[in-house]
Parts: structure tokens; sequence; C-alpha cells
């Protein structure tokens, strides 16, 4: 039997340039890699690597405590096809992703920044989009999700007018795979889902 890990995190020795994922995760090149943009408590993320263990999974979260409960109950459910990355999701995607490497990036409920003032710390925008065309393999999904409508329609037309991306039907996760978030919100309001295919 393989001895469990002490972690799943991964700590850049490089904070400039691409990481080396598939050596990370030490497995076949060929395998898909997706990412979760926001992991949060991981409930998304560990629900759809115990579904998927032929694809990789790269959970990403700016929260210290958050990466660290996802990483022990990862290791406890012997998820290996699991990493984890502690930054903030734009630095992650500018410089952490190599190019043409992910198959598909979750993007779930990111923070709106609802007041007006604050539309400029929204994380998509034309830098963020380049960046997720540049590490997207051809074919490569992008999946959102969001509870405020207004910054989904702001999302979309940002997508929608890109024309290196093509719309595609949403990505609606199962049961198991809502996040914390997701399952507080969706009786309370209407939940705004969009996929993209890289061209």
């Amino acid at each position: 039997m393989e001895a469990k890990p002490e972690t799943l995190r991964i700590v850049p020795a490089d904070w400039l340039h691409p990481l080396p994922l598939k050596e990370l995760f030490g497995s076949d090149p060929a395998r898909p890699l997706e990412v979760d943009v926001g992991s949060g408590k991981g409930r998304f993320l560990l629900a759809r690597a115990l579904a998927h263990p032929e694809v990789d999974f790269l959970g990403v979260d700016r929260m210290l405590r958050r990466i660290r409960k996802v990483d022990r109950k990862a290791i406890r459910a012997g998820l290996l096809n699991i990493r984890l990355l502690r930054v903030e999701a734009y630095y992650a995607t500018a410089y952490f992703m190599p190019s043409d490497a992910i198959s598909t990036y979750y993007i779930f409920f990111p923070d709106p920044w609802p007041k007006k003032r604050h539309h400029q710390h929204r994380l998509f925008n034309p830098l963020f989009v380049d960046a997720l065309h540049r590490t997207l393999r051809v074919g490569g999904l992008v999946h959102f999700a969001t509870d405020h409508l207004p910054y989904f329609d702001g999302v979309k037309e940002i997508m929608d007018a890109d024309v290196r991306f093509e719309s595609v039907e949403p990505f609606v996760p199962t049961e198991e795979e809502r996040t914390d978030f997701e399952l507080y919100y969706v009786e309370r309001t209407p939940i705004g889902r969009a996929s993209w295919r890289r061209r």
C-alpha cells in the first residue's frame, strides 16, 4: 500500500515562472489537469477528484486555513490526484500555470466586489482572460458560476465578446459537488452559470 504523504501542498521555490505541475503530481503527462480557482472549503474539489481519479486537480485559494483544511481531508480520503496552492487567483493563473497545460478551469462564486468603486478588483478582466487563454489547451474549458447576477452579466459580456473563446453548455455540478457557498445561497437567489471553450 502506498504511504500517505504528509501534505499535498505546493510551495513554489520560484515565484516568477510557471510551475512544473506534471512533475509535482508525478503522473502521466497525458492526464488532464483541472484547476479549481478559489477552492474555499474544498467541497467541490474533493468530490470532483473522488469521482474522477483519472484527472489531476489543482486547488487554488489565498486563505491558509482553507488550504490546510482541504489538505487534511484529501489526505485522509486518499485523494492523491489533488495538489493545493496557496496564492491569489490571478497570480496563480498568470504566473504559475504553464502554457497550453490546463484542461479545465472551475471559477465558482468569486468575490463580485459589488460596489462600483471596487470593480477594478474583480477577477475577470482583460489580463485574466489573456492568462486563461494562454494556459488552456485548445478545446479547454472555463466554467463560471455566481449568485451575483450583475457580475454574471459582466463576465458573460467579456467572455462572449472574446473571439478566442466560444460559449458552450453551462457546467452544472452534481449534488455532491455543490460548493458550501452554493448550498447556502441556492435557495435564496438564482445562480448564473456559463461555460466557454478555448478555440
